[in-house]
């Protein structure tokens, strides 16, 4: 996951379903779910995928675990998104309070007020768009969710396309999401990433 990426994932929601109930079912699943874990596949625009496991948890925490050999984690501990690079040992905070991202983590936010519906052909499926049009530079997100009886609000989020200020698209593909189980708040400490000195 690029930077760029995680600008993107702290930029506002978006939502695309039929426009008549699409973005309160929206609304209605965010606010039904406190915590949830999904196995993702996220591609570039090269084409290239890497795989991990998603943890979430309200308010505030988020972690996308790469699968084993990446070393790179992207994780919200309450108060900041981190991305974290062990391999140059380095990382970057965004604060939560001020990433769309929140519109996920935070029960209090309102999702609508970034969102629109993209009108579609299928109906079990609901596509919304958002972006800051306050911070162009954040990109665009756009969250697919599928109608699912038994799911938070009858919805289950599928994933999202991310477009960064460059056109630059990332598209992350959710799978196995289960919602509401219990998660303790250990599963989004990080160790420090660090700089490999060379000695001469």
């Amino acid at each position: 996951m690029t930077r760029l990426t995680i600008a993107l994932l702290a930029a506002p929601l978006i939502a695309a379903a039929a426009p008549t109930d699409g973005l309160p079912l929206v609304k209605a699943h965010l606010a039904a779910v406190d915590t949830m874990t999904a196995d993702f596949v996220q591609t570039d625009r090269t084409g290239k995928s890497l795989s991990g496991v998603l943890t979430l948890k309200k308010p505030g925490k988020i972690r996308f675990q790469y699968e084993k050999g990446v070393p790179i984690l992207v994780v919200a501990d309450g108060k900041s998104l981190w991305f974290l690079d062990y391999q140059v040992g380095q990382k970057q905070r965004w604060p939560i309070a001020n990433a769309p991202l929140g519109v996920l983590l935070d029960p209090t936010k309102d999702a609508t007020r970034y969102a629109k519906v993209i009108p579609g052909g299928d109906p079990r499926v609901i596509s919304v768009e958002a972006n800051d049009p306050k911070h162009p530079e954040y990109g665009k997100i756009t969250m697919i969710f599928a109608r699912t009886s038994g799911a938070p609000g009858g919805l289950m989020l599928q994933g999202w396309v991310a477009l960064d200020a460059q056109n630059n698209r990332t598209l992350v593909r959710l799978a196995n999401q289960k919602f509401n189980i219990a998660i303790a708040d250990n599963a989004f400490r990080f160790n420090e990433p660090t700089r490999n000195v060379r000695r001469n």
